[in-house]
This record gives structure tokens, C-alpha cells and sequence, in this order.
């Protein structure tokens, strides 16, 4: 089965959050460090369905699951 490739740019889309590279480096910098115990889903500054979307994803390693593990990373 093929997997798309999703980017960080079509992952804030996504999410309805501004998807330019600036806005990108500037959301991980205002929300940066998030601490090792909380889940990506779990942070604070998520929507409702931005929550649920990104668990959702995780749990099923579905083709989301790369760039939000990516995003995971830099935001630690």
C-alpha cells in the first residue's frame, strides 16, 4: 500500500493553522519546550479537532503519523 508523504507546510494546513515556512518556525518557537510527559495531542494550545486529529492519526500510524512525529520532535 502506498503512503503519502505529507510535508510540515500540508500538516499546518491541515490543522487550519497559517502554513508558510516563517509561520511554521514561529509557531514551534512560541510553543516550545514542551515537556517529555505530555502527548503531541495533549498540549494545551490545541483545538478540540486539532486534538482529536492528531491523536487519531498517531494511534493509527496512519499517513499523518510521520510529519507529526516530526513536529513532535522539534517541539521538545
Amino acid at each position: 500500500m502506498y503512503a503519502q508523504q505529507h510535508t510540515m507546510s500540508s500538516l499546518f494546513a491541515q490543522l487550519g493553522l497559517p502554513a508558510d515556512e516563517a509561520a511554521l518556525e514561529d509557531f514551534i518557537a512560541a510553543h516550545r519546550p514542551l515537556a517529555n510527559g505530555v502527548p503531541l495531542y495533549r498540549a494545551p494550545f490545541w483545538s478540540a479537532a486539532q486534538r482529536a486529529f492528531l491523536k487519531e492519526e498517531i494511534i493509527e500510524d496512519a499517513d499523518w503519523a510521520a510529519v507529526i512525529d516530526e513536529l513532535n520532535g522539534r517541539l521538545r
